[in-house]
């Protein structure tokens, strides 16, 4: 009897111990490894959103949306800061918009307004 009380618990674990290893070999372990998708370097990106607002970049980043690859770059220009999105696959300048204030966590596009 104490070993069926033993054994459903176990079965149990291992089955978590399988799953959690098979989601981590699903998913990237590091998002920057996605940069070989992309065809257009981050120096190429910048020089792309450069040119488009005809200022200086003073930040760049790559991510990953649902497996698109983009640059977001922020260039300064006259004293107006914006944001460039470069497409990574072939570099061509796909938004450009006046960037928010930056606030702590750094993703402009997801920022709450608080009344602190």
């Amino acid at each position: 009897m104490k070993f069926k009380t033993y054994l459903v618990p176990l079965a149990f674990v291992l089955g978590a111990v399988t799953m959690s290893g098979a989601y981590a070999e699903m998913s990237d372990p590091n998002d920057a490894l996605a940069i070989e998708q992309a065809h257009v370097s981050l120096g190429e990106a910048i020089a792309a959103a450069e040119q488009e607002i005809g200022g200086k970049a003073s930040r760049a980043e790559f991510e990953v949306d649902d497996g698109h690859v983009t640059f977001d770059v922020e260039v300064v220009k006259g004293g107006d800061v914006r944001d460039v999105t470069v497409d990574g696959r072939d570099g061509s300048v796909l938004q450009a918009r006046a960037d928010a204030a930056d606030s702590e966590d750094d993703h402009d596009g997801a920022r709450e307004k608080r009344d602190d």
